[in-house]
């Protein structure tokens, strides 16, 4: 497992500290630098992974950096010629540099777009470009509530209305590029059920903390994470719903939820250690909607739902309407502190396999996680065994702070789960593994039904033969 260290926060810290410090330096002068100054840290490398697997997450496809008013073309340090190989056999399409342009003018923004900002707060939202970072991107740049958005990603996005800053967030560039932002929104997650592990917790766990370190020295006011419900873990006994003040349950290994409690931990620190500034936390439930690909949206693709002997999962969902609608409330200051985000209410297991047509098939506890593990350790299924609690135990949570703040969800479960069916539509899964992609993963739930189910034929098939 991947861990920030205490010393290297406290490294790089020092050193957005003093990127800071020069640019606030280049503002007294009125000559801010174009591009990267001789000694100053190279941006964080490459991501080292497929083109396929990042565009169904809404990864772009190179994670370059920038700082000033140049993005970079090619990351330097972590990616190396090893990866550079890798990158061109998943067929990753070449990043030019745009021109140089003045240095109060961001890169790539129109003329047009640099109005004037109205009474709300100056809202950044990182990963603006794609996934739940574009769709906020667009809802705040028309809302009343906010004055002006910055919007920031590694590449130029499509949102008009803005003014868009290129900067990996990882880079500690990026406290130059939070310049009179009030509000941070950190979106830019890797939340890809076929991420490598490590990969994947190195960038969620450091671009959350950048962003952390970065608007504390930058002056900004809050900043907003998101993480998920699924912190509070997800146990037969749970109550249900969880309250939002319920403790972090979640096991702490290498799957996304492991990256998410890392994240929660840094908020908690940040709380210490960065006393003027606020940090919200906000948790939706199942996520469901355009673009999503989760361990959960995976679950219903299988021909098979499964379900344990003994308890019954209860099914509460979040699209991502809502959640945006969530963050909007959160990015104008009218809630706070950590809260969940979902629909009202749950589904039961039974409505859940009427409302999509699909039959359960329900199997004893230890045989059914007992052959989960087994499966993970062959390397079968690289997401560890307690992904499957999510599947079969409740995590529904009360969306208490949001109803007190007078926000209601646009979608009911009913609803989102139509909306998950939707997009699952032409996806078919063997075992958990989907057909149209050649690099798709099988997942816990999908191959344990496929293994157990088989094992279960053979089974009988000899009974029968021991009969005749």
């Amino acid at each position: 497992m991947v861990r920030v260290t205490f010393a290297k926060l406290s490294r790089e810290q020092y050193t957005v500290s003093n990127r800071v410090t020069k640019v606030r330096q280049g503002q007294s002068t009125g000559d801010l630098p174009a591009g990267r100054s001789a000694g100053a840290e190279e941006p964080v490398g490459q991501r080292d992974e497929p083109l396929a697997r990042r565009a169904a997450n809404g990864r772009p496809d190179a994670a370059g950096s920038a700082d000033g008013a140049d993005s970079a073309d090619s990351a330097g340090g972590a990616g190396g010629a090893d990866s550079a190989a890798r990158r061109g056999r998943a067929g990753r399409t070449a990043r030019t540099r745009p021109k140089a342009v003045p240095p109060d003018v961001d890169p790539g923004d129109p003329a047009d777009d640099q109005g004037a900002r109205g009474p709300g707060p100056v809202v950044a939202v990182t990963g603006a470009a794609r996934g739940i970072g574009h769709a906020l991107t667009a809802r705040l740049a028309a809302s009343a509530r906010i004055g002006r958005v910055v919007a920031i990603d590694d590449h130029r996005g499509d949102v008009t209305g803005v003014t868009w800053r290129v900067v990996d967030v990882r880079d500690p560039a990026l406290a130059g590029r939070l310049a009179g932002v009030d509000v941070v929104v950190h979106t830019d997650l890797d939340l890809d059920p076929d991420s490598d592990y490590k990969s994947r917790r190195a960038f969620n766990v450091r671009g959350a903390q950048t962003v952390l370190t970065a608007a504390a020295a930058g002056g900004v006011g809050r900043v907003v994470l998101v993480t998920s419900a699924m912190v509070y873990g997800a146990r037969p006994d749970n109550p249900v719903p969880l309250a939002e003040d319920a403790p972090l349950g979640a096991d702490p290994d290498g799957s996304v939820v492991g990256d998410l409690l890392e994240i929660e931990y840094l908020a908690q620190r940040s709380l210490r250690t960065h006393l003027g500034m606020a940090v919200t936390v906000v948790r939706p439930a199942a996520l469901v909607g355009e673009g999503v690909d989760t361990l959960v949206t995976r679950h219903f693709e299988a021909p098979r739902l499964l379900t344990v002997k003994g308890c019954a999962p209860r099914w509460q969902f979040c699209h991502i309407d809502d959640l945006v609608s969530a963050l909007e409330l959160a990015a104008a200051g009218e809630v706070s502190g950590e809260f969940a985000v979902g629909c009202d209410g749950w589904l039961e297991q039974e409505q859940v396999e009427e409302l999509s047509g699909l039959r359960g098939i329900e199997l004893p506890a230890g045989l059914t996680f007992g052959t989960a593990q087994r499966l993970h350790r062959a390397g079968i299924t690289p997401a560890p065994v307690t992904d499957l609690h999510f599947v079969v135990y409740p995590w529904v949570v009360d969306c208490h702070a949001l109803r007190e703040a007078g926000w209601r969800p646009a979608h009911d479960n009913s609803g989102a789960l139509q909306a998950l069916l939707e997009e699952r539509a032409g996806r078919h899964a063997v075992a958990g593994r989907r057909l149209a992609r050649k690099d798709a993963t099988i997942t816990a739930a999908g191959a344990t039904v496929a293994v157990i189910g088989t094992a279960a034929i053979v089974r009988r098939a000899r009974r029968r033969r021991r009969g005749t």
